[in-house]
């Protein structure tokens, strides 16, 4: 029987929710990305909760909040405690989002469902793994492969591929077959028939312009604005498809030599950029080739501002062009400056992405858009008066809880050791639980006195010197000499912490400084909510910069990966459907698109065996070299060892005689030098290689049609029987290796 593969959605089918599902091997579950929305809505994680304490592996594929936000509540409240696989800039880049999220959401509420610390906890349990890196799972997972491909869509996006038996499970979502400015295309139109493939619905009814043709209206309605004195804003989001617009504004400011001021605007930006500079190996061939070349980092910005808050945008009166995270405007700055520039008409706010279900982005984007809407603007000011002394009696009423348990605490461990020193029959030991008789005459009632000193000393053979207790810290000694901890060492400075903040060890305290103040910051404050009706007269304008393949290129490419079986997740009701019955009609007939928490049984419908290979046989099997491999030609029989295992045997009898088998793959141009060498009279004609005077050699085949990577063609070689024909056969022979 195959491999046993079952999927079960938690989140994100037949609508637009974040992502989340359970891919289970042969027993070994998989969480499959692990995302949530803007509105950090927990009714979404309720199939996750139900599930959590048996997943046993997490991977995840983009570093957005779709993919990657519910990781720290899970983790803290969900009972999830499964590593985590994601590529090194989906781990820095999605720790960065989440950062921005928190002290987005701080500042105009009293967020609590997770902290930085658990943040930071969250994605200590990361492993971070390389482009077609193949992990090798032990223990319950034992013969499962994993390996990241190159997805597109955002900076270390990942196709993930796991490996079972010699089947393919692919999960491929929010990719993107087009080559971009910062980014190389997908990989998936690689795989030829996998076993499963799970992929999304979310482009499937969307067509898009060229980009050269969306790239000129996006900078003309930009120009426009600014042209005559009006903002432009971009709500974006922290570290994803941003860095696309980055290059994109960089690129035509610097060509044009534009002086209206651009920003980059969010509480992490600085640290963004500086960590994707050292990304260019996950960028596009054009950026690593030029970096290589020119030494030219392609984010060593020169045209944009990095900015962490508002009061920098003071410093530019006059028409500005801003990315403000976040891209719903649910918080963040791009929800500020969208109610400050909302009411004048000569501004611009520019959506570069769909909204969220349920954001004041998704309602701004409706057709036709609403000519107000109403929105809560908070903001977090300091406790003062009555309400401070009342905070600071609460919180030294906490700190004397705290101290007094403290102190129990410590009495009672002291005890706990004191009573463990205590050598029961050395004299010198008080015992407080006996009383002893009263030698004073003067009338004192017994037990007046306690814990008073036997008279006398006499030693015992078991007994040690008297003394006070002792507690001898023994050292770690290693081939070096004494373990030492470097903390001991650390000189401590206030100073210091305020202007390096330790927010990871991987991530070396690389925040942004005002970031860092404002975690730091310990002033008691409150945050102050206000209703307001904004009129929105402003220009509303969107441009596709997703950066996910359309409809037609997703139908392209399903029908040339052509699965076994697939299955269809993440995508409206509407686009779920349409692209299931495409699939059917034209893909494969085995189309599934579940419910949510309906798991789905597509294990495959081919056998696959186990089989030992035995010494015997492998005795006689002759290895030749190809590359970097030996292969060879089996003939064998199948029996069974005595564990009852399958196991192939030498034949017993004579092997049948077969075919010739060429491995390798010609290039004719290269055959072409060869036989030039060997003083053949060669030439290309009429797509075929003309050898001497009678002899023809042509490729027949579609070269379009692969079976593992390699293309279906044959080389026919044609011509008279004669001393010529051999000649060029034989040389023909000796560019495969034969078996």
């Amino acid at each position: 029987m195959g491999t046993s593969v079952q999927v079960t959605p938690l989140c994100g089918v037949f609508n637009e929710n974040p992502l989340s599902y359970l891919v289970s091997i042969d027993g070994f579950n998989f969480l499959v990305d692990c995302g949530w929305n803007d509105h950090f809505d927990t009714s979404l994680l309720q199939p996750l909760s139900r599930v959590a304490s048996t997943v046993d592996a997490v991977l995840i594929s983009h570093s957005d909040t779709f993919h990657l936000g519910a990781l720290p509540y899970a983790m803290k409240q969900l009972g999830l405690s499964a590593p985590i696989y994601a590529t090194e800039p989906v781990y820095r880049l999605g720790l960065l989002t989440m950062y921005d999220q928190y002290l987005s959401r701080k500042q105009v509420s009293e967020f609590d469902l997770f902290t930085l610390d658990d943040i930071d906890s969250a994605f200590q349990n990361v492993t971070r793994l390389t482009y077609s890196q193949n992990h090798y799972m032990s223990g319950k997972g034992e013969g499962i492969v994993i390996a990241p491909l190159v997805a597109g869509h955002l900076l270390g996006g990942t196709t993930w591929r796991i490996t079972k038996d010699g089947e393919d499970v692919i999960y491929a979502v929010d990719f993107n077959h087009r080559k971009e400015r910062h980014l190389n295309g997908t990989v998936l139109e690689s795989f030829v028939r996998p076993a499963v493939l799970i992929t999304d619905a979310f482009n499937a009814l969307n067509n898009q312009p060229p980009r050269r043709q969306r790239d000129q209206e996006f900078l003309d309605a930009i120009e426009r604005t600014v042209n005559v004195g009006g903002n432009v804003l971009l709500p974006v989001d922290t570290a994803g498809r941003v860095l696309e617009l980055i290059l994109t504004l960089e690129q035509h400011w610097t060509q044009k030599q534009l002086s209206t001021p651009i920003y980059f605007l969010s509480y992490v930006s600085s640290s963004t950029i500086d960590y994707v500079k050292s990304f260019l190996e996950w960028m596009s061939d054009s950026i690593a080739k030029s970096f290589e070349h020119t030494r030219d980092n392609a984010f060593l910005l020169r045209k944009i501002k990095l900015v962490i808050n508002k009061s920098a945008l003071e410093e530019a009166p006059g028409s500005k062009v801003v990315m403000a995270s976040m891209a719903s405007l649910e918080a963040g700055f791009s929800h500020d400056l969208f109610v400050e520039w909302a009411a004048d008409p000569k501004n611009l706010v520019m959506f570069t992405e769909r909204g969220q279900f349920g954001t004041l982005a998704r309602l701004l984007q409706s057709d036709p858009p609403p000519k107000a809407v109403k929105v809560t603007m908070s903001r977090r000011i300091p406790l003062v008066g009555e309400e401070l002394a009342a905070y600071e009696e609460e919180q030294n009423r906490i700190k004397r809880e705290e101290a007094l348990k403290a102190t129990l605490v410590k009495e009672e461990e002291s005890k706990a050791s004191v009573g463990a020193e205590v050598v029961t029959n050395d004299p010198m030991a008080v015992d407080t639980n006996v009383t002893h008789p009263s030698s004073n005459a003067s009338g004192l009632h017994s037990g007046a006195f306690k814990d008073v000193l036997i008279d006398g000393f006499v030693t015992t053979s078991s007994s040690v010197a008297p003394m006070f207790p002792f507690y001898d810290n023994t050292s770690e000694w290693d081939d070096f000499g004494e373990v030492i901890n470097p903390d001991d060492y650390v000189v401590k400075d206030d100073n210091m912490e305020q202007s390096l903040m330790h927010v990871d060890g991987d991530l070396n305290g690389k925040l942004d400084e005002g970031s860092a103040n404002l975690i730091l910051d310990t002033t008691p404050s409150k945050v102050e909510s206000s209703e307001l009706t904004v009129q929105v007269k402003c220009s509303l304008l969107y441009m596709d910069f997703e950066g996910r393949s359309d409809g037609r290129s997703i139908k392209s490419i399903l029908a040339h990966v052509a699965p076994l079986k697939l299955v269809l997740v993440h995508g409206s009701a509407e686009a779920t459907e349409h692209l299931k019955q495409h699939c059917l009609k034209h893909v494969c007939p085995q189309v599934y698109a579940p419910q949510l928490e309906e798991t789905i049984d597509v294990t495959s419908d081919l056998c696959a065996y186990k089989v030992q290979l035995s010494e015997k046989l492998m005795s006689q099997v002759l290895f030749k070299k190809l590359g970097d491999y030996e292969i060879a030609w089996v003939d064998a029989e199948v029996g069974k060892t005595e564990n009852d295992m399958f196991s192939l045997l030498p034949l017993s009898g004579p092997a049948p005689p077969h075919k010739t088998v060429l491995v390798g793959d010609l290039k004719m141009s290269d055959f072409k030098q060869f036989l030039a060498s060997k003083g053949v009279q060669v030439e290309f004609g009429g797509g075929a290689l003309r050898c001497g005077e009678y002899v023809t050699i042509r490729k027949v085949g579609d070269a379009s049609q692969k079976v593992g990577g390699a293309a279906i063609q044959q080389i026919v070689l044609e011509g008279p029987l004669s001393e010529e024909y051999y000649k060029i056969r034989e040389y023909l022979y000796s560019h495969f290796y034969s078996l």
